[in-house]
């Protein structure tokens, strides 16, 4: 616990918050984007304009050669007084007419410079003849001109169009698009923080109660996340990671406690009968036999209940890893045991298909725990021990069960059989100490089954337990 406040109350100078990173985040991704997308909306927009114009005032130009070509015109023809020939002077573009000498007949508006390769064109003999100007500066504006010669000498018009306010227009949709892009940055900045804002909050509500947790040390903090998005999935499993925390809390605390009532009585007896240690030699031998004898039984009862009690911690965080393990190979190997050990005769019954996934180890010491308290309570029984193992009764399950022909089991007693160093008024004459049968109900629940107990028909007792088709319980 200490490790883990002293990981969520660290505090790191220089570091953003993760809000602050999403929003400078989101608003980063999206100028990036916008600037890109208006850089190339622009660029594309701008580059259709041109490419229009220029298409626009070719075409005008090709039509004015391919008019001079076909007809025989002089200078008057391209009057701006003489009628149908304003098709010439088309929107946006300037006609000025030249004569054979290169001097100004009809001035266009404004006028347009004259250079000597437009005196050299003007007097030129073939019609259609061009020279070209680009980027001409006419007053304010710019241009490009063109000069068209219309043959024999007889002069040339020069066809301009201007490109000033084609590109006041490209500067004006530039401005344009920055205010516009410098908008959508400062939107996104704003949605991006609210965004953070509300994706984080929950993130906070969970930040809060771990440092809650980690400052009181109280495991019983309700989580109150909702949702089924992955916060929601990560607020519910730090709620079940909490619960099972304080579950094993409590279990550790009842083990201590129920060990060590459990422990206080044979430690009292031989406290009792190491005193009367001092005196031994005042004793009968007879009374020194019992002596003795109590002294050995008690440590040995010690022994047993310090084993179990051990056994059962290490079933509640045993490493061993899980595998796919055969539960009728199993209890073939306990039955060898408890044959060796007791000298009783145990029979094994299989059927089905008996693997599953667990722990070989855990469920070992399952089947003995049942096979010895099966021994222990027919002590003085001519009839087998039987063991049986079967799967699966549900996909995924085994079913193994242990059946003797002892007293059997009080009802009253069924359902507390498995508790924590409970023991039947019939049972507390015999040794032991309670928490075998515990030790089978962990091993149980560990595998995802369940332990039962009930008694068999025609006399004795059925306990056992199943192991389930979910994952093994870490």
């Amino acid at each position: 616990m200490g490790r883990l406040r002293r990981l969520l109350t660290r505090r790191r100078p220089g570091l953003l918050s993760l809000r602050t990173t999403l929003a400078v985040s989101f608003a980063a991704v999206t100028a990036v984007v916008t600037v890109l997308v208006g850089i190339l909306s622009y660029g594309s927009a701008a580059r259709l304009v041109r490419v229009d114009q220029q298409t626009v005032f070719d075409e005008v130009v090709q039509d004015l050669r391919d008019e001079v070509g076909q007809h025989r015109m002089t200078p008057a023809d391209f009057s701006s007084s003489a009628p149908g020939h304003d098709v010439v002077r088309p929107a946006r573009t300037d006609v000025q007419v030249l004569g054979p000498d290169g001097a100004v007949v009809d001035s266009g508006s404004p006028g347009l410079p004259v250079t000597a390769a437009d005196r050299t064109i003007a007097a030129a003999a073939p019609a259609g003849r061009i020279t070209q100007h680009e980027d001409v500066d006419v007053g304010n504006d710019v241009y490009r001109i063109v000069t068209v010669a219309l043959g024999g000498g007889r002069g040339a018009v020069q066809v301009a169009q201007e490109f000033s306010d084609t590109e006041d227009l490209l500067r004006a949709l530039q401005q344009r698009t920055l205010a516009l892009m410098a908008a959508v940055v400062t939107a996104a900045g704003l949605f991006g923080w609210w965004l953070a804002r509300r994706v984080t909050r929950r993130l906070v509500v969970l930040t809060s109660a771990a440092e809650d947790v980690a400052r009181t040390r109280r495991l019983g903090v309700q989580v109150p996340v909702t949702g089924y998005d992955e916060v929601g999935r990560l607020g519910r499993a730090f709620d079940r990671m909490l619960g099972r925390l304080a579950q094993s809390e409590e279990d550790q605390r009842r083990l201590v406690q129920d060990a060590g009532h459990e422990l206080r009585t044979p430690l009292t007896s031989l406290r009792t009968n190491i005193s009367l240690l001092r005196r031994i030699d005042e004793l009968p031998p007879a009374t020194r036999e019992d002596l003795v004898a109590d002294l050995t039984q008690e440590a040995r009862e010690l022994t047993d209940l310090v084993n179990e009690l051990v056994d059962l911690a290490a079933g509640q965080s045993d490493a061993e890893p899980a595998q796919r393990v055969d539960l009728a190979d199993i209890a073939e190997d306990v039955l060898g045991l408890a044959r060796r050990r007791t000298g009783r005769e145990v029979v094994l019954r299989a059927s089905g298909d008996t693997t599953a996934h667990g722990r070989p180890g855990l469920l070992q010491r399952a089947v003995s725990n049942l096979v010895e308290n099966a021994t222990k309570f027919d002590r003085d029984g001519t009839s087998p021990i039987e063991i049986h193992v079967a799967g699966p009764a549900r996909p995924g399950t085994v079913r193994v069960e242990v059946l003797d022909r002892g007293p059997g089991i009080a009802d009253a007693d069924l359902m507390r059989i498995f508790d924590r160093f409970y023991r039947a008024a019939d049972a507390r004459a015999l040794p032991g100490s309670g928490l075998g049968l515990s030790i089978v109900r962990e091993v149980a629940l560990a595998h995802g089954g369940a332990p039962f107990a009930f008694r068999r028909e025609g006399g004795g007792s059925v306990i056992g337990f199943t192991v389930g088709g979910g994952p093994v319980a870490e």
